[in-house]
């Protein structure tokens, strides 16, 4: 089965730190709903019943929760008329917490949402407002426990840590707060400077300092050995679940499975060739209402598809399998992989199980030069 992800590229603000593609143009809001939904029909014909199998959906951003509750449904009507959904798939819904009230929380029900996803980043209102999120920490705290108390029993928080200035003290604080929350699952990524970015030009001006690359590195450590101490999963390098509550949408993405991606700037991917929508609202709306969908794409090389594996699946805890490579890439591959690794193996930084080769602990904290040594290009 394949995974279905909306971008909705509305945002009140721009955080900034972020590179997704993003809009202000709230006004356009109804007549991109209008071109989704047409995309999403057009996009169905021709598929065979196997390819219209979804197993999971996910709307992110972008701010979903800046569109309306009617337009939500719309869009939701929409996947479920064009395409067959389990019965028991997982559908997430990126939240702002600034975007729930008690309205919102009541027509939510109405909506197939069964798991929500919300970008708090930190509990200190002084980062909050450095990086131009719209909440408070208190408000994030009361609306998680509004949703669990409205019946949604798996929830998502997204942290930031490495701020300027940060401390360990503090980051420890987001942690403790985001654990006491009761949440299922918990993203957390160190703060990046995009190219681009608001964020980048301060650092080029000299307004701001990176962290040193040990306390973010220690960080790191701590959110690892404290979260699994709770009792969650890191199943992922950033990303860590309670039993049973994986991210199975993006578990989906890091083990090769099919998707297909709606909307402005969206990705999908059938296997073999990864296409995407124009990163223009006027340009993608034009093209839908004229049956022309403004898109990109590339059939990957067997070396592409080589890296790839490699890089998700060393990103996982299960890691890579050794026969699969042989299998999808040959001899040669899986020669290559073995021998590059044999370093990192005598490190302790790589282990082999059951025939799959995996990060150690150890190695999880060099995952990206590790990860680089094993690929072709």
């Amino acid at each position: 089965m394949a995974g279905v992800y909306v971008h909705i590229p509305f945002c009140k603000s721009r955080c900034i730190y972020c590179d997704f593609f993003s809009t202000t143009s709230l006004p356009l809001r109804e007549k991109y709903v209008d071109a989704l939904c047409h995309e999403i029909e057009l996009r169905s014909q021709g598929l065979s019943a196997e390819e219209r199998r979804i197993e999971t959906i996910y709307l992110g951003g972008g701010t979903p929760s800046q569109l309306s509750i009617e337009q939500l449904r719309r869009i939701f009507d929409a996947v479920f008329a064009f395409f067959q959904v389990n019965g028991e798939a997982e559908i997430t819904m990126e939240v702002n917490p600034d975007d729930v009230n008690a309205v919102f929380l009541q027509e939510m029900q109405s909506l197939p949402v069964n798991r929500l996803s919300f970008g708090i980043q930190t509990f200190n209102d002084e980062r909050l407002r450095f990086i131009r999120r719209r909440h408070t920490a208190q408000q994030a705290i009361n609306v998680v426990h509004a949703c669990q108390a409205a019946g949604f029993g798996n929830i998502s928080v997204d942290l930031m840590f490495g701020f300027p200035k940060e401390t360990m003290a503090d980051w420890e604080k987001d942690i403790e707060t985001a654990l006491s929350l009761g949440v299922q699952h918990i993203s957390a990524y160190s703060l990046m400077y995009e190219e681009g970015t608001t964020l980048t030009r301060m650092l080029q001006a000299g307004e701001i300092e990176e962290i040193d690359e040990e306390l973010s590195l220690q960080m790191f450590r701590t959110l690892v050995e404290r979260l699994k101490k709770a009792g969650f999963e890191h199943y992922e390098i950033s990303n860590f679940a309670l039993p049973g509550k994986r991210s199975r949408h993006n578990s989906s993405y890091w083990h090769g499975i099919p998707y297909y991606g709606f909307g402005a700037g969206a990705h999908s991917y059938d296997g073999n060739r990864r296409t995407w929508n124009v990163e223009d609202l006027h340009l993608y709306i034009k093209g839908v209402e004229t049956a022309q969908l403004a898109t990109e794409g590339e059939t990957l090389t067997l070396e592409q598809k080589y890296d790839e594996c490699v890089m998700v699946g060393l990103r996982t805890c299960e890691g890579v399998d050794l026969d699969a490579i042989q299998k999808e890439f040959g001899k040669e591959s899986l020669a290559y992989l073995l021998e590059n690794a044999q370093p990192h193996l005598d490190a302790g930084k790589l282990c082999i199980e059951q025939n799959r080769i995996h990060l150690t602990e150890d190695g999880i904290y060099t995952s990206n030069d590790i990860i680089s040594d094993l690929m072709r290009v």
